[in-house]
């Protein structure tokens, strides 16, 4: 299948990942591509691979290469900035309010997205065909970020309710145990009128979830001891991850993603649908250029074949790589 070298390593990156895993964030990236319309979707498609994989880079960044820049970009703390009525409405009025200390502890996650947009509008007006990837890609990874209930809160990790390790069991373990069995078929895709007004949709939809998450952990927890919660080796002690942090149990795993009532995957398809909204919205706003000529004719017409292919997958709620081991 077609390749686009990547800058960077992201073999082994998934035990570092605090958003989504490799496997969320992927699949949100990939099964955006099919909502797009034809012309647009054409041109990711080409570079499917490259939108798929570069999904995970902003983590990489954060997390390995450690850019103190990127890691206010993945979160926003609500409850640290005051009525939520009288929010900065940009990054940059953000920035006059707040000092540069607080933001990179609070985060800049909505504004990130608002300014990522602007950024792949000029990139697809001005036909920039690295900079329309690498920004399209690293959106999708945001948009998820948007749609984690505890990406929202200052209680992230629920540090603040004796619920620690919720948050990487939430977005990363769960997707990997169960999203297999997720339907990754989106709706169709739209424009969206209000870029600003449709980010904090999303920010405040996710963050009403919050407390349902945080709710449902700790009741079930009550149902259960925690010699099951937690993962325990052979001598009955606790199993502890590199990290030294306690291993959710796969019975833990199971009965909170059962309780969540489906949760997690209608969070994943909403990423969906909101990463290719966003692309498709920049793509006309900057006009509907026309990106056939940025790749060869030859690749696209090759392309067209696995295209449908993979399409025909989707519309049965599957992505190529998961449930199908076909090699194209």
């Amino acid at each position: 299948m077609k390749k686009l070298v990547i800058i960077f390593c992201i073999a082994g990156l998934s035990s570092l990942l605090i958003s989504w895993g490799t496997f969320g964030h992927e699949h949100i990236n990939r099964a955006a591509v099919f909502s797009l319309p034809a012309p647009l979707q054409s041109f990711f498609y080409n570079h499917i691979d490259f939108i798929t994989q570069e999904a995970t880079v902003p983590d990489l960044r954060k997390h390995t290469i450690n850019d103190k820049a990127e890691g206010p970009r993945h979160f926003v703390d609500l409850e640290n900035f005051g009525a939520l009525d009288s929010l900065p409405k940009t990054l940059t009025e953000a920035k006059s309010r707040y000092d540069e200390k607080f933001l990179q502890q609070n985060g800049i996650l909505p504004w990130y997205m608002e300014d990522l947009m602007g950024k792949l509008t000029k990139a697809f007006k001005e036909k920039k065909k690295t900079e329309i990837l690498f920004i399209a890609a690293d959106l999708g990874h945001y948009i998820g970020d948007a749609h984690m209930p505890l990406h929202t809160s200052a209680n992230y990790d629920g540090q603040m309710t004796d619920q620690k390790g919720i948050h990487a069991l939430w977005e990363s373990r769960l997707p990997e145990l169960f999203g297999k069995g997720y339907n990754f078929h989106s709706n169709e895709v739209k424009f969206i009128e209000d870029v600003r007004k449709e980010t904090w949709r999303i920010i405040m939809s996710s963050h009403r979830l919050k407390d349902t998450l945080l709710f449902t952990d700790r009741e079930l927890r009550k149902k259960i001891s925690e010699v099951k919660i937690f993962k325990t080796g052979s001598e009955g002690k606790e199993v502890k991850s590199k990290y030294n942090s306690k291993i959710f149990s796969d019975e833990y795993a199971t009965q909170l993603h059962s309780a969540l009532n489906g949760m997690v995957e209608k969070q994943m398809r909403a990423s969906i649908d909101a990463t290719a909204n966003f692309w498709y919205t920049a793509w006309v706003n900057a006009g509907k250029p026309d990106l056939s000529d940025l790749d060869p004719s030859e690749l696209t017409k090759r392309n067209s074949k696995y295209l449908e292919e993979e399409l025909q997958l989707w519309k049965k709620g599957k992505l190529f790589g998961v449930e199908s081991e076909k090699e194209f």
